[in-house]
């Protein structure tokens, strides 16, 4: 299946396309990780990118592109991609449908997690990382440290990120209404987009995912 994931910060986009990708047996493309990797391999999209990126400019939409289209050709993608990241705005949406069209084939389905606004400022708000490892991560209300502010892993100070305070969240949430929520209208006029509630533990989340694009799938004539 080829399969576009949307969804509002906080609603768990990433841990979703891991186990989704793992259990249909496609790569997992995010945006962050192409941009990553054509850096790091100092390819000639990472070194265009990344001359924006050190001005503190946006990468232009083409260069996006044309690294996801890159990507999408890698033999691994033959049978199908899951994008996670890609496209944010509907002028990225219209050149994927031109990129895939050339090459002969569509999308399967536009996967939507939804969740309730507050929901996604209490799952972000109330992060706390670990100063000495970011990777020891807590939550006040989910996953509570043992003591207040200190990691149970290490000991070191817990802190909230600059980008997870509610003021923050509810900025990115207006950014994703304004240019990344469009998409889900410019999808539903093909009949692609499946909504399904993000709410609960993952595993539910992933099976709700899985029986939606099965549905999805065999409503297009396909297989998932």
């Amino acid at each position: 299946m080829r399969i576009v994931l949307v969804g509002p910060p906080g609603a768990g986009k990433g841990t979703q396309a891991a186990f989704l990708a793992k259990n249909l047996s496609i790569p997992h493309i995010s945006t962050g990780d192409l941009f990553r990797a054509n850096i790091s391999r100092q390819t000639e999209l990472g070194k265009l990118a990344k001359s924006y990126m050190d001005e503190g400019n946006l990468v232009p939409d083409e260069v996006t592109i044309a690294m996801a289209k890159d990507r999408m050709e890698q033999p691994d993608a033959a049978n199908g991609f899951l994008l996670d990241g890609f496209p944010r705005n509907v002028s990225q949406a219209e050149a994927l449908d031109q990129a895939l069209k050339a090459d002969g084939v569509e999308l399967d389905a536009v996967l939507d997690l939804e969740v309730p606004e507050d929901e996604v400022v209490k799952r972000i708000a109330g992060r706390r990382i670990c100063r000495n490892d970011s990777s020891h991560v807590f939550h006040v209300a989910y996953s509570p440290p043992k003591k207040e502010g200190v990691c149970d892993a290490c000991g070191g100070e817990l802190y909230q990120r600059d980008d997870d305070t509610e003021e923050t969240v509810r900025k990115r949430l207006e950014v994703y209404h304004t240019q990344t929520e469009p998409i889900i209208d410019y999808y539903r006029a093909q009949d692609l987009v499946v909504t399904i509630s993000a709410l609960g533990k993952v595993d539910e989340v992933t099976k709700r995912a899985m029986d939606a694009l099965a549905a999805q799938s065999a409503a297009r004539g396909g297989g998932a």
